[in-house]
């Protein structure tokens, strides 16, 4: 074996490693009350916010680089307000933030999340504007009315459901989806197991079930529900003796 063919790769890898394992964000915001403010790249770690970069808005830029180990979940902060979730992941991440819109691409992850944002959102917009359109119609069968758009709300609500569990099951294996999952489970009031919840589960990869943040809410949601059964089964047991 020629240690002299050797030796010169060896001595390329921390080079080579260094190359793909960095990440770039250049940001531009048109909104006043942030210039001069300073953002921060947050994630969570054993349960609290840890900073992992910062950057100061000047003339509506700002930007941020560093080298990571791995991809991970971070959120954008303003002070202790969050701001935007963006995956750090190798690459040029570029940021959007306005008064309408906010937005991170250049990187796969990032550009697939917000895609999935952005879609999600016009399908809830849909989704309301039935109920607007409800209340302007005048002078029709209202009862009609109502049954054909709650029909039509129905059909929506369904295949927005569907969506979030394609997305959410096409990236089981990375970051998005627990992430995606948690987003979904905080619209809840508490954890709770929901027929949507048990679809996604019911599929899910050992990996993604193993995931922290979606076994602590699991966890919590089965002893909720198990709680809720309990209440049911008392009260249905009052109910029988009167």
């Amino acid at each position: 074996m020629n240690v002299n063919k050797i030796l010169p790769f060896v001595l390329l890898l921390p080079f080579l490693a260094s190359c793909t394992n960095k990440y770039k964000i250049e940001g531009t915001s048109s909104v006043n009350g942030l210039d001069g403010k300073m953002l921060y790249l947050k994630t969570m770690k054993d349960g609290e916010w840890a900073k992992l970069d910062s950057a100061e808005v000047v003339h509506g830029s700002f930007s941020m680089k560093g080298k990571i180990d791995s991809v991970q979940m971070t959120t954008l902060y303003m002070d202790d307000e969050s701001v935007m979730p963006i995956v750090l992941e190798s690459g040029k991440i570029v940021i959007t933030i306005s008064n309408t819109d906010l937005k991170a691409v250049g990187t796969p992850l990032n550009t697939a999340l917000y895609d999935f944002i952005a879609k999600k959102n016009a399908m809830e917009e849909s989704i309301g504007e039935l109920e607007r359109k409800e209340t302007r119609m005048d002078g029709a069968d209202l009862e009609e009315v109502h049954e054909q758009l709650l029909a039509e709300g129905d059909s929506l609500m369904k295949a927005m459901n569907q969506y979030v569990k394609t997305f959410i099951s096409d990236n089981y294996e990375n970051v998005l989806g627990p992430n995606v999952f948690i987003m979904l489970c905080s619209s809840l009031p508490y954890p709770i197991m929901t027929p949507q919840i048990d679809d996604i589960i019911k599929d899910a990869p050992y990996s993604f079930k193993s995931n922290k943040m979606v076994r602590e809410f699991l966890t919590k949601a089965k002893e909720n529900m198990q709680l809720i059964e309990e209440h049911q089964r008392m009260q249905q047991n009052v109910g029988s003796k009167k």
